[in-house]
Order: C-alpha cells, then sequence, then structure tokens
C-alpha cells in the first residue's frame, strides 16, 4: 500500500496552523458590513437560578455567541461559506433576537411563572453586540390539588398503583408543563406495558384552572375510553410466524416451512437458517399479555445476532374473538449476506520513521444455520526506518492470523437460562498465530488457543471470561547477535526473547457503561482486566514429578510453563459540555504484571510497552521509557545494538498512563460526515518492577514518578461518518523522560527546533545514531478511548 507524501503534508500544515493558533491566541477575521454586528456576549437576567443555563439555550443558535476556535477555523477553511466547516460569524438579526425574546417567555410559562415577561435589549459597540434579555418572572404559580377522572376501572386502578412511582405531579410542587408531558409519556408506557395493544397518548389530557390572586393551579387528568365502549381491552399474545427473505429482501420460490410448536410457524426463503436460532431470542410467549418491553427486547436482540440487515418491530393482527381478546404477531427478516470482507489500514508518520497496520476480516454468517459466526483476521504491521544515511529499510514486522467461531449462546456441559435480557451472550473459540520479525535481531512465533465466554449482566454491567488460554511461543535470535549479547553480558535479552516457553492461563474482564461510549452522556467508565497463567501447570508438574530444565525451571512435556498474575485497570470520566457536542474525556490506565513460581521475569508478549495511537501519541509504539532509561548512555559502547534492539528493550512490568482530551463539533455536514476536533494531553510511562542492569534508571520508585513520567500535548480531527470515524492525530512531545533536569521540558526549552535544525537535533543524532521528533502524526480508525 502506498503512503501518498502530500496527504501528510497537507493534513500536517493545517494541523500545524491550527496548533500555533491555539497556542498565540491570533485571530482570524473578515471585514464586516457596516450595519452588521457581530453577537459577542449574550445575558439572561431575572431567571430563577436553576433555570438560568437552560433558558439561554432558548436564544436561537443563530444569536449565540461563537467558539473562538471553530470560528477562526471557518474564516481559515470555509472560503466565504462555501464549505461548512467551523461556526459561521453569529451576525445579529433583530427578527431572531425577538424570536429567542417570545420563547424564553414561554419557556418561563411553562415552568409555572404564567405571568412571566421578558424584554430584550441589543448593545452595539466597535462591530460587537451584546443582548440581554430581562425577565420579570412574577408569582411561581404551585400546584393546590390534583384529581384524575378514568372511566375504565381497571385503568384507574393501574394508574393509582404506577402514579407513585413515576409521578413528577404533586400538590405543593411548581406548576409545570413539562412534567405533566412527561406524566403522560410514562402513564402511556405503563399501558403498553400491561396489554393495552390499542393505547394511545391522545386518550391522556389535563384540565387545570388557575386562581391569579393566589397563585395556585387545579390539575386535573382525563382518561377517556375508546369510542362506544366502557372500557379499554387488553390482549394477549397468540400464534407467532416467523419469515425470512433472503438477502436482496425477497421471497422467490419454496421456502423451508416448519410448525415449531404450538406458538411457532417457522417460514425460510433463504434455506439457510435453523428456527432454534431465532426463537431462543423471541420473547413474547403465547398466552403472555402484549407488552412493548418485550416486544422492544425481541427487535433488539435478534438484531444483534449480527447475521440480519433488518429487524423490524413485529405486524399484529387481531383476532375476532371479541372476549378472549388476542393478537397474531409476524416477524419479518431480510438476513445478512452469508459472507463479507473488511480491510482497516493505521498509518503512523514520524519524518524518517513510519509505519502502518493493514488488517483483513473475513466473514461467514450462519455457519452451521443458528446465527454462528466465523471470522477469519489477518493482520500485519510494518515500521519503516530511512535512518540517518536516507536509505529506506523494514525495521520490524508483525503478522497475526486468527480464525474465531462465535456461538450466540452459553455453550457449557449443563444447562443455564437464556442470558439475553440485557444483550446476547457468546462461546468463542479461537486459534491464532502471531510471527513477530525484528531485524537483524529475532524472529519469534506464538500459537494461542482459547476459549471465550462473554454476557451482559446488566444494561451496565459486561463480563468477559476465558476459562482457558493455551499459548505457545518460541524466539530465534541471530547467531551474531546472541554471542554479542553473552559476550555483553546481557543474558537476561537471551531469556526474554530467545526462549522458548509454553503458558496456559485464565482471563476476566469486568466493563461498566461500555454502552454508554458513543453517548455524550455525563458517566464514568470502567474496565477492570486479570489474567492469571500457569498454576495448572505448575500444580500438574507436581503431581506427575515431571523433570526440570538446565536452569531449574519445572518443566510440562518437555517446555518450561511461565507463572504469572497480571492486572489492567482502564477508568474515564466523561463530561458533557453542552452544545456543539462539546465534550471532556479523563482517562487513567495503570496496569502491573508479576512473575512468580517458575518464572523470574514475564515473557515477551505479557510486558507492557508505551507509544502509539492510542495511549502516548507523540511517540511511537515501543519507543517510550522504561522510566528515564537512556538508550544512547546505555549502548554508547556498542552502537550495534542500539539500533538492533530499537522498538524491544523499551518494556516494563508496570504501566501508567493518564489521557485528557477536549473534543468538539466542527462541521455538522461535511460531504455526509460530521467533522470534529480535540485537544488533548497525555502523560506517564512504563517501569521496570525491579531495578535492571538492561534498563538503568528504569524501575519505579515513588519518589521518583513524576520525574519519570513523560508529556505529550496534541490536537486532532475526526470525520465521523456514523459507521465509523477516521482520526488524524498530532501528538508534540512536551516532557522526555529520557534526558535530566530543566532538558526534560523539551518542548519549552527547545521549541524553536520544532521544524527546524539545531544543536539539541545535532546532538540528539550524534548520540542517538537517529534524529529527535518533536512531533507524530497518527492516522488512524476509531477513537483513541
Amino acid at each position: 500500500m502506498k503512503a501518498y507524501p502530500e496527504i501528510k503534508h497537507y493534513s500536517l500544515a493545517i494541523l500545524s496552523i491550527l496548533f500555533l493558533l491555539a497556542v498565540s491566541g491570533c485571530s482570524l477575521t473578515r471585514r464586516l458590513d457596516d450595519n452588521e454586528a457581530l453577537v459577542r456576549d449574550v445575558q439572561v437576567q431575572g431567571v430563577d437560578k436553576q433555570f438560568s443555563d437552560q433558558a439561554l439555550t432558548y436564544v436561537d443558535r443563530l444569536q449565540q455567541p461563537n467558539n473562538w476556535f471553530n470560528l477562526q477555523l471557518y474564516y481559515l477553511l470555509s472560503r466565504n461559506g462555501k464549505k461548512n466547516i467551523g461556526e459561521p460569524p453569529a451576525i445579529l438579526d433583530s427578527n431572531l433576537v425577538e424570536y429567542s425574546r417570545v420563547q424564553i417567555e414561554q419557556f418561563l410559562h411553562n415552568k409555572g411563572y404564567l405571568q412571566a415577561k421578558v424584554n430584550s435589549q441589543i448593545e452595539v459597540a466597535k462591530k460587537k453586540a451584546k443582548l440581554t434579555f430581562a425577565a420579570t418572572e412574577g408569582p411561581l404559580f404551585k400546584i393546590r390539588s390534583f384529581q384524575d377522572s378514568i372511566g375504565d376501572p381497571a385503568v384507574r386502578a393501574l394508574y393509582r398503583v404506577n402514579r407513585r412511582r413515576f409521578s413528577h405531579v404533586q400538590p405543593g410542587g411548581r406548576f409545570d408543563t413539562d412534567s405533566l408531558a412527561y406524566d403522560r409519556d410514562e402513564f402511556y408506557q405503563v399501558m403498553k406495558h400491561n396489554g393495552y395493544y390499542d393505547f394511545y397518548r391522545q386518550y391522556i389530557n389535563y384540565n387545570y384552572d388557575s386562581t391569579f390572586n393566589n397563585s395556585v393551579v387545579d390539575i386535573k387528568l382525563l382518561i377517556d375510553n375508546p369510542d362506544g365502549k366502557d372500557a379499554h381491552p387488553t390482549y394477549r399474545i397468540n400464534n407467532t410466524l416467523i419469515t425470512i427473505a433472503n438477502s436482496n429482501g425477497r421471497t422467490p420460490g419454496k421456502a423451508d416451512t416448519l410448525r415449531v410448536d404450538s406458538q411457532f410457524t417457522f417460514v425460510d426463503y433463504s434455506h439457510r437458517f435453523k428456527p432454534d436460532a431465532i426463537t431462543r431470542y423471541t420473547f413474547q410467549k403465547k398466552g403472555d399479555l402484549y407488552n412493548v418491553d418485550q416486544q422492544s427486547l425481541t427487535t433488539s436482540r435478534l438484531s444483534e445476532l449480527n447475521v440480519f440487515r433488518n429487524v423490524p418491530n413485529p405486524d399484529y393482527k387481531k383476532l375476532p374473538d371479541s372476549v378472549n381478546r388476542r393478537l397474531d404477531n409476524q416477524i419479518n427478516i431480510i438476513p445478512l449476506k452469508r459472507m463479507s470482507d473488511r480491510v482497516e489500514a493505521e498509518f503512523l508518520f514520524n519524518s524518517g520513521r513510519y509505519g502502518y497496520n493493514l488488517g483483513n476480516t473475513f466473514t461467514n454468517r450462519n455457519l452451521f444455520k443458528r446465527a454462528e459466526v466465523l471470522q477469519i483476521k489477518t493482520n500485519w504491521s510494518v515500521l519503516f526506518d530511512n535512518g540517518s544515511s536516507g536509505g529506506s529499510s523494514i525495521q520490524n514486522q508483525d503478522f497475526r492470523i486468527g480464525a474465531n467461531l462465535i456461538y450466540p449462546r452459553i455453550i457449557a456441559p449443563f444447562d443455564l437460562p437464556v442470558l439475553g435480557k440485557y444483550g446476547v451472550p457468546h462461546t468463542t473459540f479461537s486459534s491464532n498465530f502471531q510471527l513477530f520479525y525484528q531485524k537483524g535481531l529475532v524472529e519469534r512465533h506464538s500459537f494461542i488457543n482459547s476459549l471465550t465466554y462473554d454476557w451482559v449482566e446488566t444494561a451496565r454491567k459486561q463480563h468477559v471470561f476465558t476459562p482457558i488460554s493455551i499459548e505457545f511461543s518460541s524466539g530465534t535470535i541471530d547467531p551474531g547477535v546472541r554471542q554479542q549479547l553473552i559476550d555483553s553480558n546481557r543474558y537476561s535479552y537471551v531469556y526474554l526473547i530467545g526462549r522458548t516457553i509454553f503458558t496456559s492461563g485464565s482471563q476476566y474482564t469486568f466493563q461498566l457503561n461500555a454502552n454508554k461510549l458513543n453517548s455524550l452522556e455525563n458517566f464514568t467508565y470502567f474496565r477492570g482486566f486479570l489474567d492469571i497463567g500457569g498454576n495448572t501447570l505448575n500444580l500438574a508438574s507436581r503431581l506427575l514429578g515431571t523433570p526440570r530444565d538446565t536452569a531449574g525451571n519445572r518443566t510440562i512435556f518437555g517446555y518450561t510453563f511461565a507463572q504469572y498474575a497480571k492486572a489492567d485497570i482502564d477508568i474515564r470520566f466523561y463530561r458533557s459540555l453542552g452544545g456543539a457536542e462539546r465534550q471532556f474525556i479523563f482517562r487513567f490506565n495503570p496496569g502491573i504484571g508479576i512473575p512468580y513460581g517458575n518464572s523470574r521475569q514475564l515473557i515477551f508478549e505479557k510486558n507492557y510497552y508505551a507509544g502509539g495511537a492510542n495511549d502516548m501519541r507523540a511517540w511511537l509504539p515501543r519507543t517510550l521509557g522504561p522510566g528515564q532509561f537512556n538508550r544512547a548512555a546505555f549502548y554508547q559502547n556498542n552502537p550495534t545494538l542500539l539500533n538492533r534492539f530499537k522498538y524491544l528493550d523499551q518494556l516494563g512490568e508496570i504501566r501508567i498512563v493518564g489521557n485528557a482530551e477536549y473534543r468538539f463539533r466542527l462541521a455538522s455536514n461535511f460531504y455526509g460526515a460530521k467533522i470534529k476536533g480535540a485537544f488533548f494531553t497525555d502523560f506517564g510511562n512504563v517501569w521496570r518492577l525491579h531495578k535492571n542492569e538492561d534498563n538503568p534508571g528504569g524501575e519505579f520508585r515513588l519518589n521518583n514518578v513524576l520525574q519519570s513520567a513523560a508529556m505529550d500535548v496534541g490536537m486532532g480531527l475526526r470525520f465521523d461518518l456514523s459507521y465509523f470515524v477516521f482520526r488524524l492525530d498530532a501528538g508534540f512531545k512536551f516532557k522526555d523522560p529520557q534526558f535530566t533536569g530543566a532538558e526534560q521540558w523539551v518542548l519549552i526549552k527547545h521549541i524553536d527546533e520544532m521544524f527546524n535544525p539545531g544543536a539539541f537535533k545535532r546532538s540528539y543524532e550524534e548520540t542517538h545514531a537517529e534524529p529527535y521528533r518533536f512531533m507524530q502524526l497518527n492516522f488512524g480508525i476509531g477513537l483513541p478511548f
């Protein structure tokens, strides 16, 4: 795949200009006409404090003061408004000011200030307009009494039992029409949950009388009966017809037809499905009262099977029996194409160094006619290094291929209930092969086979449990390098990357609020991960009395095995900041791995690395840390190892990474996509668990965490196409822990050399045999977190 340099340079130019604008505070403007003014300030006065912020939202969007950055971006890129990037200037419009005044006044009426009046004032100075909306609220009207008038005794009983649970309308409380509307919708849902298929919102009305002298309101709820009837009918589910078309939505030829049981009839024109794949997640059962929640649950779960393109709500037919009111229903489903293929790519740019990840996912849906999904994934990662001499070469490669067979249910030797209320559970059989190659150093192979269960406990809680994961890995070190390492007393590296080892472990992951990650709500996301390996093999080795190897390690099947415990935490705080999809996210992501028993150190694949598009974005992957480890000082007498161990020797058993990111919308519709921007800072590092002669300065010490932590700042663009997001991030090194003292603050100390040569860069290249890069440009798919 070819990387186009003009794309890189264009993107870099845009990001650099925006970054410098943000840092310097420069302002791009256009000349306003003589009769124009820019709205720079809006105030709402005289409104109760609890409603003042909400009242501001009723000012028309075109009269809201601009976000400074979005306005500058509009002037920079919009070409006089021909492209909707950023925010167009908020030009004063007296008609919109009047419209806003009326809207604020109506809002206050709805909140119980029935006599409220709002006046507007416009002040213009130096082509800048200030809008002031002054409210005279008058008395707050409160509810004196509340009554209901419901003709149907069953509906009246249902209302009175449930009212205390949902109602916001209570005697003595504020008169609020929004609360009346809320109560109306809540009871409509109660009716739909209790068999009232024919019930409509229009049956619910309110009468209210206000006594202005006393500032009170009397409210009466009215629920009418259907015309010509003395009660609202309830309905029960009867028979269910499931019809599956072919993948183009047609129903040609003869279908597979089967009467499953007393409820379900199954008609399949695609000839690809067994009935239990659908009936398992059909929650409306014969004889049950009609319940809109069970209907929605059925539609959601069938959609989550990932084998259907279209799962609409069922069609209902009322049977003519007027006594035993029943509903036949029909579920019409269109399957996805059985096979599909998806290609994904990620690019990393850093002047002389660049790389890409190229992935392909082949999917075969409904392999055994019960909604099983077979996925075959391949991924090829390549990192190039032009080097100081200007010659381009491959530095390392990582190739992976794996197959996942996913069943939409829990497969176990004992019966379990259908765990589908909050999400479809899965059983995944996985087999993967990985080949890692570092030029002139090592070639490692890994085989991993696992069994994994995942299920959703509630809408907010998800579990993933891998009871067994078996891994076999081996490494082959270049003979010349191996001897070099031995001559340099670097036995730990020979042991780390060159050994053959067998591992068996179990993993468990718990997630909280993963279902909200694409929302703009205020919430906290949590993910906890635990990985424990080698204990079962250790027990088997002891019971069988298997021999030890020459290093004294226990073996199984003739191979040593690893024992370790590893734990990660990912906690994020998401906060919405209002309009333009403004959002602030803070993330804290620590982890630790501890070898024990049969292991003196973690195996190569279990160590932590820092850098890359999703944590420390100003560094390439595997180029940060551990701690204050300085590669040039360590390899000063052996430049050959300095180059050969690049991207491999900066590892640790401890990781602490944090991120803070401010996101905002720049354009709502740019050729069918939303354009969003982001400012971010990343901080953290990886550390060795103990003092290690191969990474001096890399050990973790509480009194040195801040000194040995890295920090970057940056900005990015996101192109949101709804079904996926293209991301372009530019990260700038701010604090680099490989240096000491004030020299760590590289962006402050050497900002003049960010895009120009200088003494600092020359000195670094002499000692490190590579240029120093202040900026890292990342292009990928999906948000970083």
